[in-house]
């Protein structure tokens, strides 16, 4: 029981689960646009979110402390190389618009885990804004990337799903930072620290109910689509209003970055179920 315990916390702290996470979101946007899945692009966004969200988590462990890591870091830190180097790989796979358009994204994680501003201040220590640069990596990595992959003109409807996503995102990253309250230095001025945990939690159904609403008006509705996302929504909103700061220890790391990969599932089910049965 020991080692399995051990093997999941390993499978959480090493970026695994979140990685999947992403790479859900990214599914959902090849199937709702009817594109061919490139699954260099899934390799690469994979490994890509692997080691930014283990850069940003670790990096300065590692360089502070890299002779008395315990086990499980160091085998976290061996990971990471390995999918860095998997990643260089998977770079030479891929279109360089899609590489132009990473790299944009790959700044807003570099500036947010390293001080640009003067005084050790990144866009993580700036005041409320932390929440939003996740949201714009996520939705970029998993909305945007493909589309220019497949190279759809970004018109107002595919604008209309990078919002959408960030605003969804946001949604999930809520239980976090109401978790983390009794961690975060005020100044980091999160949603929570700002609004109190009920206000944050009407914040985060004004943001479900602007995703729902919107998606009613897509010009790309269909119902499979709409379907799959109505139920992600409602189970989002159960999340978010059961989220506390004393929640449990995976409610939000485990749990709630689950709610992707059943996203993917439920679409699936659904197509599954709903496709026209032919005459």
């Amino acid at each position: 029981m020991k080692y399995l315990k051990n093997a999941f916390e390993l499978y959480i702290n090493s970026s695994i689960h979140v990685s999947l996470a992403v790479v859900a979101f990214t599914l959902i946007t090849f199937f709702e646009h009817d594109l061919e899945i490139d699954y260099n692009l899934l390799f690469f966004i994979f490994l890509a979110t692997v080691t930014g969200y283990n850069f940003v988590k670790y990096a300065g462990i590692a360089k502070l402390h890299h002779l008395s890591l315990a086990k499980n870091l160091r085998y976290i830190q061996i990971f990471s190389l390995i999918c860095f180097l998997g990643l260089i790989y998977f770079t030479f796979q891929l279109k360089l618009s899609v590489l132009l358009a990473t790299a944009i994204l790959c700044a807003f994680t570099v500036f947010y885990a390293i001080p640009v501003f003067g005084e050790g201040k990144n866009l993580r220590s700036l005041p409320g804004l932390k929440i939003f640069i996740i949201g714009i990596v996520w939705a970029g990595s998993t909305v945007l990337l493909p589309l220019i992959n497949a190279e759809k003109i970004l018109g107002v409807d595919l604008m209309v799903d990078f919002i959408q996503r960030l605003m969804l995102v946001v949604v999930l990253t809520l239980p976090f930072e109401i978790r983390d309250l009794n961690f975060d230095n005020e100044r980091l001025g999160t949603i929570p620290q700002k609004l109190g945990v009920y206000k944050t939690k009407v914040f985060g159904f004004v943001l479900i109910l602007i995703i729902f609403s919107a998606e009613l008006l897509q010009n790309s509705f269909k119902n499979t689509a709409f379907l799959a996302l109505a139920i992600m929504l409602i189970l989002s909103g159960v999340f978010l209003w059961k989220a506390g700061k004393d929640q449990g220890k995976y409610y939000s790391s485990f749990w709630v970055e689950s709610l992707p990969l059943l996203y993917v599932g439920i679409y699936l089910l659904l197509n599954f179920f709903l496709l026209p049965v032919p005459s």
